[in-house]
């Protein structure tokens, strides 16, 4: 088991460096940039969404459905722990 993860470990590093190692031409950058602050906009409004004392399965469901099509997860791109 831990030699299976340690292969899992370092096949997702490689992949990291070969994904950062990629360079962008200006347009991907551009493009980016607007996945970014989408992300960063659905992210505002899930946190709008909580202080109006919506539960948090509501909010979550709200987060999916504007971050459809920018990032991976049901959480748009970005968990944290509770």
């Amino acid at each position: 088991m831990k030699k299976q993860l340690l292969a899992l470990v370092v096949i997702a590093f490689g992949a990291t460096i070969c994904i950062a190692s990629e360079s962008h031409n200006d347009r991907q950058t551009r493009d980016d940039i607007a996945r970014h602050r989408a992300m960063a906009a659905a992210h505002e409004a899930a946190a709008k969404c909580l202080e109006s004392g919506k539960k948090e399965d509501v909010c979550n469901k709200e987060l999916l459905a504007a971050c459809k099509g920018l990032a991976i997860g049901k959480f748009c791109g970005m968990k944290h722990e509770h």
